[in-house]
């Protein structure tokens, strides 16, 4: 490896065994055919075991691959956003770089020490307070106790966990989990810095502060940071450049506004108009009462004039009983800037293991030409009475807004510099 790169990926790939039952897809299954095929799967599952491969359940084994020839370079000090598609392979490219897993084909090398933060509470122990996580959490990321306890005091006042130092963690929230974790990750002067969409968790507040944290470990420690995030907003202030990932290969590779471009470009050009979301990764997982199946547009193509509403409809399933439940959603530029929020009403609950769809309606007001996105949530309460997310699906529902038109059909040129919002109703009157 060359002393400037930090970093060096070369044809990496990682294949996974997935199974399936063929049941399922029967009318009866008989007990003899029942006997025969867990007495198969029980030679399988030994012959795979003595061999050290990978155990499957199911009858029938498909191979998927979600990395695919993987090959680029990160500089030292370097800061690289790494962004796609839900199931592009953004996580599983981390968790290889992490050594949380290991390639299937290909070979990773990297300058210097690994510090993750994949997902919130990752590597702590929940009996434990925090102050013994960060102990814990240091020595899992290779540090001394002596490094932990000369940046002790920096980590707990990054995180504003003061008052709940020696709590055990499993009485956190989820907020202030991840502000441990990121502290803990990022004052402990890994070489490499390596950061999922987790700080999504954190308030407005806390998330400029990684951010800012992020740019001074980069630009002025000269360490090397890889960011993934759903937010291009994010990604174009902190990194420099950016892979794109599709299906588990490179789509682009080059300067973040230009990577940002090719993957919103590839975006907005989809044609989908609906979207099964019940595999989707999801950034919150919300309590789970009840799942959302799938979104979509009651029309051939996801576009929207100028003034009108935005109409979709979204699938439910519960999974218990629910007594209330509320459908919000939050609109996104194509870039990842905040447009913004709507909570609908709250409507009568549904029984376990029901299945309903509900039609949703959000008036676009004044909302200009360009392309946008929404993250669609259920759950029950409202914005002013602590809402509860039963589940939340991000980057869905992309659609395009077509230019406002005068009576006589032109169209009406908006200059970007005035904003994503015009205000028709805007008056000034003399005094």
């Amino acid at each position: 490896m060359l002393t400037e790169t930090a970093i060096q990926i070369d044809n990496l790939s990682k294949r996974y065994l997935v199974g399936h039952r063929a049941g399922g897809r029967e009318r009866y299954t008989t007990l003899r055919d029942g006997i025969a095929r867990e007495a198969s799967n029980f030679t399988r599952k030994a012959r795979d075991a003595f061999r050290g491969r990978q155990i499957v359940q199911g009858d029938e084994i498909e191979e998927f691959w979600a990395l695919k020839d993987v090959s680029f370079e990160v500089g030292l000090g370097e800061a690289v956003g790494i962004i796609g598609r839900n199931g592009a392979g953004k996580s599983t490219l981390l968790k290889i770089l992490s050594r949380i897993t290991e390639p299937t084909v290909g070979r990773v090398g990297l300058r210097g020490r690994v510090a993750s933060l994949l997902e919130v509470g990752t590597g702590f122990h929940p009996e434990l307070t925090g102050r013994e996580n960060i102990f814990l959490n240091g020595a899992i990321l290779g540090m001394t106790r002596r490094e932990i306890r000369n940046k002790f005091d920096e980590i707990v006042a990054f995180a504003g966990v003061e008052k709940f130092l020696d709590t055990p963690v499993k009485h956190y929230s989820s907020g202030m989990y991840v502000r441990l974790a990121f502290a803990v990750a990022a004052h402990l002067d890994p070489e490499i810095l390596v950061v999922d969409e987790v700080l999504a968790v954190g308030d407005a507040e806390f998330q400029a502060r990684c951010l800012g944290k992020m740019r001074d470990v980069a630009s002025r420690q000269g360490r090397t940071v890889l960011f993934v995030s759903h937010n291009m907003g994010a990604v174009a202030q902190l990194t420099s450049r950016s892979v794109v990932l599709s299906q588990g290969r490179i789509d682009f590779i080059g300067p973040s506004p230009e990577a940002i471009a090719h993957y919103l470009h590839g975006q907005g050009k989809r044609e989908a108009v609906e979207y099964d979301v019940r595999s989707a990764k999801r950034q919150w997982e919300g309590t789970g009462e009840a799942r959302i199946m799938s979104l979509r547009f009651d029309r051939p193509a996801a576009v929207f004039a100028f003034g009108k509403p935005l109409e979709f409809l979204i699938r439910v399933r519960t999974e218990q009983p629910i007594g209330r439940i509320r459908i919000s959603m939050t609109v996104f530029a194509a870039d990842g800037a905040v447009i913004g929020s709507a909570f609908g009403p709250e409507l009568d609950g549904m029984a376990a293991g029901e299945e309903r769809e509900f039609a949703a309606r959000l008036p676009l007001g004044g909302l200009v030409a360009g392309s946008y996105f929404c993250a669609v949530a259920i759950g029950r309460g409202t914005e002013h009475s602590s809402p509860v997310e039963y589940d939340v699906v991000n980057d869905t529902l992309f659609f395009e807004v077509t230019p406002k038109q005068t009576e006589m059909g032109a169209t009406v040129k908006w200059d970007p510099g005035w904003g994503r919002l015009s205000f028709p109703d805007f008056s000034v009157v003399a005094v």
